[in-house]
Formats: C-alpha cells, structure tokens, sequence
C-alpha cells in the first residue's frame, strides 16, 4: 500500500511512524519537515499528504502536528478525505471500522513508539464495516464533500 505522511516537525516519533510502516511494506511519500526542502506548515503538509489520497496517489495518509488536531482539520478539508485524529488503538479500530477512515491523524505530544505501534497495528487490522447504516453514513460524508451548500445533507440528496 502507498501511504502519505506529513509532519510539521521532524520529531522521532515522525520518523519511527515512517520506519513502521515501511517495515510493514508499505511504500511511503513524505511531506513537510519529513521532506527536506518541503513546507513543514501543519495546514500545507497535511493537506498535500490528504490531496495525495483524495487524487488517488496515495492509499491512505498519516498526517502529524504537536496535537494532531490542526493536521486532522486541514486534511478534513480536502474533499474524499476522511481523517481521524487517534490517540489509542480503539479509536483507530473504530475509525477504520465505522468512518472508513483514510487518514489518520497523530499527535506528536503524547503518541509515543509503543502507543504508535498499537495505533499502527489496530488502523491497519481494520476494514470499513459493512452494516448498512454504517456505509450510509460515509455516503452522508461524500455528498457533503460534493453538495457545495450548508443546507443540511439528506437521504435524498443522493438522488439529485
């Protein structure tokens, strides 16, 4: 799997999130502080790293920053991205299993290599659930991502 991942610091954790996955065999594209010469801005690197996905050059993305917030909001504004910040191996599961998450969000502050690890294993152990209820809720997100409006997003919108 090609993976994305962009942090805005060059933090060990950033580093060892990279060593990870290609360990795992997964061939990965770095952004920001990863990518020497790169803008490490939390908002350009995330949205590159989601762009990446959300363009199909990428099948998924990890996006960091200190918190994991900032990257997981700029990579959310990037349409056909689902990203979720996670802090634990449950909310990773979760995300994967009932957002068919894309991209995960990290924290650089307080995701340390053993948390990651956990993280990285339950993200990548995952799939999208297929319960009905489930995979309309992710149709709900892909029509917001394409209704262009505030007006609130229904069922029947699907049919416009």
């Amino acid at each position: 799997m090609r993976i994305s991942v962009s942090s805005d610091m060059d933090e060990p954790v950033a580093r060892a999130l990279v060593a990870r996955l290609r360990e795992r065999g997964h061939e990965v594209v770095t952004h920001g502080a990863l990518r020497p010469g790169d803008d490490p801005q939390w908002a350009a690197c995330s949205e590159a790293a989601a762009r990446d996905v959300a363009e199909g050059r990428s099948d998924q993305a990890v996006v960091c920053c200190w918190t994991g917030t900032g990257a997981s909001i700029a990579a959310n504004k990037v349409p056909g991205v689902r990203a979720a910040l996670c802090t634990d191996a449950y909310t990773a599961e979760g995300a994967r299993r009932w957002n068919d998450a894309n991209v995960l969000a990290l924290g650089l502050r307080l995701t340390s290599e053993p948390l990651l690890t956990e993280i990285l294993d339950a993200w990548f152990a995952a799939g999208p659930s297929t319960d009905p209820e489930d995979r309309e809720n992710v149709e709900r997100l892909r029509r917001l991502d394409t209704a262009g409006r505030t007006a609130p997003v229904t069922a029947a919108d699907g049919d416009r």
